[in-house]
């Protein structure tokens, strides 16, 4: 297997409508889809999509979402061996309330038992060894991440890590086990202690980070798009999309094709194009299931080319 993705599993719920209501209003949804989504789950779809083989270590409950939740997972290629099922919890769940603007609100019942714990991952600290990439979401607890983490870099495997991790005790020891990190513009300003609203913050921010072990980082600026930074350069680049129908599955889009690409043995700017392109087809769909190809991504690559 090429990729594990150590993340969230949840039911994802989208919800279109016109606007939100207020208090003690209501109004139409226009439409609804509901379908396998969390960080960890968009991302191993994404990647299978982008012909990396990949499984996801996350956990489900024991109820008939989390069977429906995982046979969906199988149906788009996923190895699920290490999903685990927690008895008596009810699986994750995330509703989108997305308006015609691009704009969304979040909705999300994760009761602490769909976490992944220390254990869990020594339980799969072999399935983790064997890959040649683990993407880590540093929205999962320390305890979890850093095991994790550390397996793979011991394994000798790519360690992305996606997001900011916790400001405890494990926090450095968890950046030290990076090759790739990435994060959007609240993470990235986490990560440094400083706000990240410019290329220039981005870029000395990276630099930053650069320092703690890494090769490549990867900061969303608002409002400009993703800076990339590694050792000897650094890209900014926007975001080229035709339109923006809902943001949920760019980052999750981004982050596998920055992986896959660089399994490929892509350098850092070309890797950085091609996950520019992926979230530009993710943000064209409601909720964050990607919807990736390469005929998708051709004309975004086309436009990206030139950016330097």
């Amino acid at each position: 297997m090429d990729a594990m993705v150590v993340g969230q599993i949840a039911r994802d719920l989208v919800l279109a409508v016109d606007e939100v209501p207020g208090p003690h209003d209501t109004r139409p949804v226009r439409s609804r889809l509901e379908m396998l989504g969390g960080k960890g789950a968009n991302q191993a779809v994404a990647l299978t999509q982008l012909g990396v083989t990949a499984g996801v270590c996350g956990v489900v409950g024991d109820d008939d979402t989390g069977t429906w939740l995982i046979a969906q997972a199988r149906r788009d290629g996923i190895d699920v061996s290490q999903v685990v099922r927690r008895a008596g919890t009810r699986t994750g769940l995330i509703v989108d309330v997305l308006t015609p603007d691009g704009q969304w609100r979040y909705l999300e019942d994760l009761p602490e038992p769909v976490l992944l714990t220390g254990a869990d991952i020594t339980a799969a600290v072999a399935a983790i060894a064997a890959t040649r990439a683990v993407l880590v979401q540093l929205q999962q607890p320390s305890t979890a991440a850093l095991p994790a983490a550390e397996t793979a870099r011991r394994a000798g495997a790519l360690v992305v890590l996606d997001g900011a991790p916790a400001d405890d005790e494990r926090r450095e020891a968890i950046l030290a086990t990076a090759d790739v990190i990435r994060a959007d513009d609240r993470e990235a300003a986490a990560l440094t202690g400083t706000p990240v609203d410019s290329v220039d913050d981005a870029i000395r921010a990276g630099q930053k980070v650069l320092e703690r072990g890494p090769r490549l980082v990867a900061l969303a600026v608002p409002q400009t798009g993703n800076v990339f930074v590694w050792p000897d350069g650094y890209l900014c680049l926007p975001l080229p999309a035709d339109r923006v129908v809902d943001t949920t599955g760019a980052g999750d889009a981004f982050t596998a094709a920055l992986v896959a690409a660089l399994l490929h043995g892509e350098p850092p700017p070309v890797a950085a194009r091609y996950a520019t392109a992926a979230a530009s087809v993710a943000v064209g769909y409601p909720g964050g299931r990607p919807h990736l190809s390469a005929v998708a991504m051709r004309p975004y690559l086309r436009r990206l080319a030139d950016v330097h």
